[in-house]
């Protein structure tokens, strides 16, 4: 019995531990299924059935729908005002006063003008608040998307399309107006189809393509597009004219650039990107230091744009003196509604794939930290659609494409914000702005809007502390980061991003076909079993060998499991048949006179089916068949001293059919009843010890080792 295998310690040894004590005989899963266990009357349903299951309508499912399409109603109703409500004003004012510089700085990202960052951090901020799913994080404008929308804005509408001829002139000048119009439209068809894209993924439940966006690859990706955007912004630091490149290789081509024209930087410019960059620092390692301390964090940003802005005599000084390069007119008032631009949407097809994954991995990837947290759920397929529902209908509004910021969100988190009350309060605060005062940041130069697009990129570049990390944690989620990274780098955010994607499939692929192999042995007066090459105590079983693989066994990797399988346990069964094959040839050539012309298996099998016939020769034949079968087990003994192969299938998910075919062609002659399986590795380690009496007939002899599962 098991209990003889394994005794317990002594109560003296371990007097507060529990003793685990187990007297039963030896179970098999056919005993289990007809003895222990008994399954459950079920009725299947019929296809009637489930389409009236699927397509009843009852009151509750439709209150249901509507609360799962507009998640508000389940939680505004009962939203405590008194708990609740300071904390998310506090919180929306701070990420509101957050959204305006960055929304202005990201405009210049996305190839448009400002303006439009701030109709991109009203319109969609505001109809998140009705859809999403999540309470903490912050909707809006994002340096990424930001950078993938201005690629694609300046590829179709590129500076050189808008050179026009001075009237009686040689010279050409740039028709920036012309230039702007174009690209904005690029943007907003591109940000329609965006949100068709994500909008249609959602409602087809295609929410849960987000586990296949390992945290490793996204983390890579967004570090690589933060080198991006800060190379994109060193022109605006600088104050120098250079062609934006996209596609392989453009962040060399744009650094490259930027170095031969150093020459004419603008050093005033250059100087207040500095004392910018130095002062936002420095705010925002207060604000990590004593944000337990602070009851709001410093608004660095807003201190900067509003610091600059209220000097009159510097903005005159700097503009003209020294032409720094500024913002330039920002509209008062909203844009009335309008229709994209469809006939570029052929164009921006494979552009919008990437932006609509990319986008909305942020956002759920950010969502699910802080439901975790903070002890709720959010829906994937919902936050596709709410994600979806804020591009599209942004689109007719003059927006692009929107996701949501880590900056602002842990900002938004941190100053205390519970529902997305705040994001709404953040995106009036906006909206005040848009109608009211917008004209205040017309003189803002652009190397304030650089210096806060590059601080705000310290976050992403910290990511780069991964590396070391995951070298010693998990060397492929390693593989995947430095993959992600560089391909992002050098070939460009939307072929980076795919690439990335192809490189993690892979290696599922590898981990498939390299899984961890062992045997195992078991652990003195126990019933646990263990890495014989990893610990000294595990010892392995006489005659016995227990195989371990730590994977699914499929078409794929099936021989590579035999194979493995073969040189763990040292035996072949296709080694052994051939030698006993050879070895009964021999001994047929040494009878004399011919006296059994039967096989093996010939005589075992007349000896099962005569039975009482053959009681008259019974002894002649009991003996012969004795002899033969000591003779051909002394034989098999000197080949190997294993006799049973246990196969621990605990890890195997699933195995297919091309791999159960493999694994029963070289280790099984027959079919696999349940017999051979065993609940747990002991059983069947007490199986083999068992003392039976070995069959060697012909038959059998293609199995040559007992095999259990």
């Amino acid at each position: 019995s098991a209990a003889a295998a394994m005794e317990p310690e002594s109560p003296s040894k371990r007097p507060s531990a529990p003793v685990l004590c187990v007297d039963r005989p030896v179970y098999s899963e056919k005993y289990m299924e007809s003895e222990l266990l008994h399954r459950k009357e079920r009725t299947p349903e019929t296809v009637k059935e489930k389409l009236t299951k699927q397509l009843h309508c009852s009151s509750d499912r439709a209150k249901a729908a509507v609360l799962s399409f507009l998640p508000i109603l389940s939680w505004l109703p009962s939203y405590p005002v008194r708990k609740y409500l300071f904390g998310d004003v506090v919180s929306g004012l701070s990420t509101g006063v957050m959204q305006l510089p960055q929304g202005l700085a990201y405009a210049m990202l996305a190839a448009v003008p400002p303006v439009y960052g701030l109709y991109s951090s009203f319109y969609p901020v505001l109809l998140y608040t009705f859809f999403g799913t999540s309470r903490h994080i912050s909707m809006g404008t994002f340096a990424v998307i930001s950078l993938m929308i201005g690629g694609v804005a300046e590829r179709e509408a590129p500076d050189s399309d808008f050179y026009v001829h001075q009237f009686n002139s040689t010279n050409k000048t740039l028709d920036t107006d012309a230039r702007d119009t174009r690209r904005v439209q690029v943007a907003v068809a591109l940000t329609c189809l965006v949100g068709i894209i994500q909008l249609a993924l959602g409602l087809l439940r295609f929410g849960f393509v987000a586990i296949y966006l390992a945290e490793p690859l996204v983390r890579g990706f967004t570090t690589a597009a933060a080198v991006h955007v800060f190379v994109s912004q060193l022109k605006y630091l600088l104050d120098i004219k250079t062609t934006r490149y996209s596609g392989p290789l453009s962040v060399l081509y744009s650094l490259i650039e930027v170095l031969k024209k150093i020459g004419q930087t603008n050093v005033a410019s250059l100087v207040v990107g500095l004392v910018c960059i130095v002062f936002l620092y420095v705010v925002k390692d207060l604000n990590d230091r004593f944000k337990k301390k602070l009851p709001v964090p410093i608004p660095g940003e807003i201190i900067v744009v509003k610091g600059y802005l209220m000097s009159k005599n510097n903005n005159i000084f700097l503009c003209d003196v020294y032409h720094v390069d500024v913002v330039g007119e920002i509209p008062t008032g909203l844009l009335p509604p309008s229709v994209p631009k469809f006939s570029l949407l052929h164009s921006l097809v494979v552009d919008s794939i990437a932006i609509a994954i990319v986008g909305f991995s942020m956002a759920i990837s950010l969502a699910k930290i802080f439901a975790l947290k903070h002890g709720y759920a959010v829906d994937g397929n919902q936050e596709l659609i709410a994600l979806g529902l804020c591009n599209f209908t942004g689109s007719f509004f003059h927006t692009f494409t929107i996701t949501c910021s880590m900056s602002r969100s842990l900002v938004q988190e941190s100053t205390g914000g519970k529902t997305q009350i705040a994001g709404l309060l953040s995106s009036l605060v906006v909206l005040l702005v848009v109608v009211a005062i917008g004209f205040m940041f017309e003189p803002l130069p652009k190397t304030v809007l650089a210096a806060i697009i590059m601080v705000n990129l310290l976050g992403m570049f910290k990511q780069f502390r991964d590396v070391c990390l995951l070298w010693g944690t998990s060397r492929i989620e390693l593989a995947i980061w430095v993959v992600a990274f560089i391909a992002s780098v050098l070939l460009g955010l939307d072929y980076g991003l795919l690439v990335a994607i192809a490189f993690a499939m892979l290696t599922i692929i590898y981990r498939t076909q390299s899984p961890k192999k062992m045997i195992l042995g078991q652990i003195p007066n126990t019933a646990l079993y263990y890495d014989v090459e990893e610990y000294e105590e595990a010892t392995e079983c006489a005659g016995i060998k227990i195989f371990y693989s730590n994977t699914s066994i499929y078409f794929a990797n099936s021989d590579l499991y035999v194979s493995a399988l073969k040189q763990k346990t040292g035996v072949d069964p296709t080694v052994i048949q051939a030698k006993c094959k050879s070895h009964r040839q021999k001994s047929k050539k040494q009878k004399e006179n011919g006296k059994r012309e039967q096989s093996f298996s010939q005589i075992k099998e007349a000896v099962v089916k005569l039975g009482s016939d053959l009681q008259e020769n019974g002894q002649l034949v009991e003996a012969q068949a004795e002899s033969d079968s000591e003779e051909s087990r002394n034989f098999l003994e000197a080949l190997s001293p294993v006799h049973s192969i246990i196969l621990d299938f605990t890890p195997v998910n699933f195995i297919d059919s091309v791999g159960a075919k493999v694994i029963k062609e070289y280790f099984f002659s027959g079919a696999v009843t349940p017999e051979l399986v065993f609940p747990t590795i002991h059983d069947a380690v007490l199986h083999c010890q068992c003392p039976r009496k070995p069959c060697y007939c012909a038959p059998c002899l293609k199995e040559m080792h007992g095999v259990v599962v």
